[in-house]
């Protein structure tokens, strides 16, 4: 009996060693893939790089404009379970996922697009969290949920590019691009653009909310949708998990576009558990051969069907056949 528990303890000291000498290995011969410590907006640095442009019909109010100096300063925690059981007021939401604030004027107007296929557990949870978030922010913002419809390999970026024209139809000057898995723990995480493209969930909890490397640009990015014009979106051709942020990453690269962040405590997300995409077997070919297609492989070349466009009272539907 004491040569099984020794044997055993022996067996997980020597898998422990294995995964730790793995680890350095891997630090050593690729340390650009972490960054423990990121360059990042101070606070005093954000209020002048954020870009305050909202829709024709927020200007038109005549109110004074909201104040955000003390959800920065605050930076309250909200990823409580109050706000993750139901929505709240939910009067207050217009048809379509749309909000604003009716006791002073939102001086952003933010449209988060989420693409999406079959994650109805993981949809509600989003749909729930974030209106009761994003109502504590004074934004102006709507919810564009778009849909692949088809039964083609998943293909995220294809789903942004078709829901930034959808967004431009409504006069979002901003764009929010989110998984639905990922959902921002502090209020300080203000959805809304800054003047470079901006990296909003750089303390995942996943990575123990560390950022993993300073190149990566995923999961919930703002931009102007005048850049996102100006860099021709995303590629259409990922499809299958995998490429498409390091593409878009290398895109903004291309036209000398920096990208920027906010600190760690106001970038803190959650990832809801969900079970792995099928990954993408083409995307490091793909990613090599990026900078050849930039020009040619985006919005200008963007071909879908929008087979309905349904008005829901938490979101805006968008069902494309890609």
């Amino acid at each position: 009996m004491y040569v099984r528990i020794y044997q055993r303890k022996y067996h997980l000291v020597e898998v422990t060693t294995k995964l730790t000498c793995a680890l350095v290995l891997i630090y050593i011969c690729l340390p650009h893939r972490f960054a423990s410590h990121y360059t990042y907006l101070s606070a005093e640095q954000i209020e002048n790089a954020l870009v305050s442009q909202v829709t024709r019909n927020i200007t038109l109010q005549h109110l004074e404009e909201c104040s955000y100096d003390d959800i920065l300063i605050e930076n309250r925690y909200m990823y409580g379970i109050q706000y993750r059981e139901e929505i709240l007021r939910s009067e207050e939401i217009l048809s379509g996922g749309e909000y604003y604030p009716e006791k002073c004027r939102a001086r952003f107007s933010t449209a988060i697009i989420v693409p999406y296929r079959q994650r109805e557990e993981q949809l509600h949870a989003f749909l729930i969290y974030m209106h009761n978030y994003l109502r504590h922010q004074r934004i102006h913002y709507r919810i564009f949920l778009v849909e692949q419809y088809d039964q083609k390999p998943f293909n995220r970026a294809k789903l942004f590019n078709i829901g930034s024209i959808i967004a431009a139809e409504y006069g979002f000057p901003c764009l929010i691009f989110s998984d639905v898995d990922l959902l921002p723990m502090n209020l300080g995480s203000l959805y809304a653009c800054t003047q470079l493209p901006r990296h909003m969930c750089s303390a995942l909890d996943m990575w123990r909310f560390n950022l993993p490397y300073t190149g990566l640009f995923g999961g919930v990015v703002s931009i102007r949708t005048e850049q996102f014009r100006i860099v021709n979106g995303m590629s259409n051709l990922y499809e299958g998990w995998g490429g498409e942020d390091d593409d878009f990453y290398e895109r903004l690269q291309a036209r000398n576009i920096d990208i920027c962040r906010f600190s760690p405590s106001l970038s803190e997300y959650t990832m809801l558990r969900h079970k792995p995409e099928d990954k993408n077997e083409n995307r490091v070919a793909l990613l090599r051969a990026g900078a050849l297609r930039h020009k040619t492989d985006g919005l200008n070349s963007l071909i879908y069907n929008e087979k309905e466009r349904r008005i829901h009272s938490l979101f805006t539907h968008i069902l494309a056949e890609t």
